[in-house]
């Protein structure tokens, strides 16, 4: 990805802009997003309980810079991976905005349908406007994602920026049933941000993944953002010249 923003991102955020400034300042957006940052980087244990979408403010500021963010990260990670057909439907868990089967989605060029489970419903319900205005088809619930029916050979799997999240039990419970997916043909990619801060699952994870013939990479790409994105990063002291995370996947060879 170059330094040109990719037009369809521009269009889609120029919308994004449109939905979520009617009712709210770009200052008041700006604040927000400095407080929702500072759940990501120094609180994350208070994600789970539901603080990152707890007003107006935050839910914009999330709508507005991380959910496009998390999109072109994992569009750029499915780029990356070695070309093959892609899925016919992609199930995302913990879908949030939908950014990440967005991504996949429209990496893929087949328009593939997505299935999202997401526990909150102002998630659910900015996944469905952002993939209708993106033209990509959807079913959406709210519900635990541990509840998804997995392990279609024509699916594509996508859990991104979710996992870590997770109490542990829940997440030991979603390692079996990803590995139990891809057993059957579904291909499943693990997206999460390169942290300051050890995150104690992730070498099991990956070994697990590694085992079953999967890989387990970092990546940095140049970033691209639109201008009132950027424009809010650098107001918030975000530094997004680059996009990063990591990312585990698992497929049958040629598939993608």
């Amino acid at each position: 990805m170059g330094t040109t923003p990719d037009p369809d991102v521009a269009a889609w955020y120029a919308a994004l802009e449109s939905r979520h400034l009617a009712t709210l300042t770009v200052p008041e957006v700006r604040r927000a997003l400095q407080s929702l940052s500072a759940l990501y980087v120094e609180r994350r244990g208070r994600l789970a309980e539901g603080r990152a979408l707890d007003g107006a403010g935050k839910r914009a500021a999330f709508a507005l810079h991380y959910a496009p963010l998390h999109f072109m990260i994992v569009r750029e990670i499915v780029r990356a991976l070695p070309p093959g057909p892609g899925p016919s439907r992609i199930v995302d868990l913990g879908c949030g905005t939908g950014a990440a089967s967005a991504a996949w989605a429209l990496a893929t060029g087949g328009r593939p349908r997505v299935v999202g489970i997401d526990a909150s419903g102002w998630a659910i319900a900015e996944a469905g406007w952002n993939l209708e205005t993106l033209g990509i088809r959807a079913t959406l619930r709210r519900g635990d994602l541990l509840d998804a029916r997995l392990g279609d050979p024509t699916e594509g799997i996508v859990a991104a920026f979710t996992v870590n999240e997770l109490p542990g039990e829940a997440r030991e419970r979603l390692l079996g049933k990803l590995l139990a997916a891809a057993s059957h043909g579904s291909r499943v990619l693990v997206v999460e941000a390169i942290a300051r801060r050890p995150v104690p699952w992730w070498p099991a994870w990956a070994a697990a993944f590694r085992e079953a013939g999967g890989r387990d990479d970092l990546w940095r790409f140049p970033a691209a953002l639109p201008e009132r994105m950027r424009t809010l990063d650098r107001a918030a002291g975000l530094d997004h010249r680059e996009l990063t995370a990591r990312s585990l996947w698992l497929a049958a060879p040629g598939v993608r």
